[in-house]
């Protein structure tokens, strides 16, 4: 993996997660566990507020973002797969959105991503959830 991959993947990585170690981030992109701390020393220089304590681990501090980034074939088709397979359990009102935020993320990707993404020949039946239900799934969805 390239030098600057890998220092995106450490902002991808510590991002999702509230604490992230140096061991874990190491494992995880297969380096050493001193090349992390260079890494992360290189990006706290160039601005990005990764905050760190010995034996605690990195976090991301409020505030900062990266433009969006693009995904790979295989991560498109997970998020077909995952609105279409959600679509049976969701009340109306989430299942749309779900749609239409997976029609906003295929509409920016490169064609052939987007191609093989809409490809996908993964669908759920539809569980036919009654009225009631839905209407509770809507409710509880809405009261958290």
């Amino acid at each position: 993996m390239r030098r600057a991959d890998r220092l995106f993947h450490i902002i991808q990585l510590v991002r999702g997660r509230r604490l992230t170690t140096a061991a874990w981030l190491a494992q995880r992109l297969e380096v050493s566990e001193r090349t992390i701390y260079r890494d992360v020393a290189d990006l706290q220089v160039q601005g990005v507020p990764l905050e760190g304590e010995a034996g605690v681990g990195y976090r991301l501090g409020a505030g900062f973002d990266l433009p969006p980034m693009m995904f790979t074939q295989d991560e498109a088709k997970a998020l077909v797969a995952s609105v279409r397979i959600s679509q049976a359990w969701l009340d109306p009102a989430l299942g749309q959105s779900a749609q239409d935020a997976l029609g906003k993320i295929l509409s920016v990707l490169p064609v052939d991503a987007r191609v093989a993404a809409e490809a996908l020949a993964v669908y759920a039946p539809y569980a036919g959830l009654p009225d009631g239900a839905q209407r509770t799934l809507q409710t509880l969805r809405e009261a958290v």
